[in-house]
């Protein structure tokens, strides 16, 4: 069985959150949650998820509907709980898209750019004086971090 993120103390004010969102609690939202979670740790394609989350499909489509309803950036907000701003620390990230990523049917801007690397994506993270992220900024790979500081800082 793959290690597990969630401690049973934690679980339960997780699980709080996802109620208030209106994240049904079908009867395996713990592993639904913890597979979410475990692909993002690992970062490995979806089809190859343990078994031991559950089916692959029905973790993926969940995610996909929680994240296209804004639910995952409201329970992000909603764990963020008495930050400490004495200090405030700005970092980002590159995320190499594939090369097949852009150009997508749909209004929604998709936070892609041109850089020397090629398609990419940047993740503008805020953390708190403990290391706690406590806003972020998702931008196409062009952009630099200076231009994005202001608005981390003022959210």
């Amino acid at each position: 069985m793959p290690r597990l993120m969630l401690t049973d103390e934690f679980w339960p004010k997780l699980e709080k959150i996802l109620l208030q969102e209106a994240i049904y609690n079908k009867r395996n939202l713990r592993m639904t949650v913890e597979g979410v979670l475990y692909r993002m740790r690992v970062g490995c394609p979806w089809r190859d998820l343990p078994e031991v989350f559950g089916c692959w499909n029905s973790i993926y489509k969940r995610f996909n509907a929680w994240s296209s309803t804004n639910k995952w950036s409201r329970v992000f907000k909603a764990l963020i709980i008495d930050p400490d701003w004495e200090w405030e620390f700005i970092d980002g990230s590159y995320v190499k898209a594939h090369q097949h990523s852009a150009g997508a049917a749909g209004k929604k801007p998709q936070a892609i750019g041109k850089s020397r690397a090629g398609n990419s994506t940047k993740i503008h993270l805020a953390v708190d004086g403990c290391g706690l992220p406590v806003e972020f900024e998702i931008t196409g790979g062009d952009v630099n971090d200076c231009s994005v500081a202001p608005e981390l800082i003022a959210k």
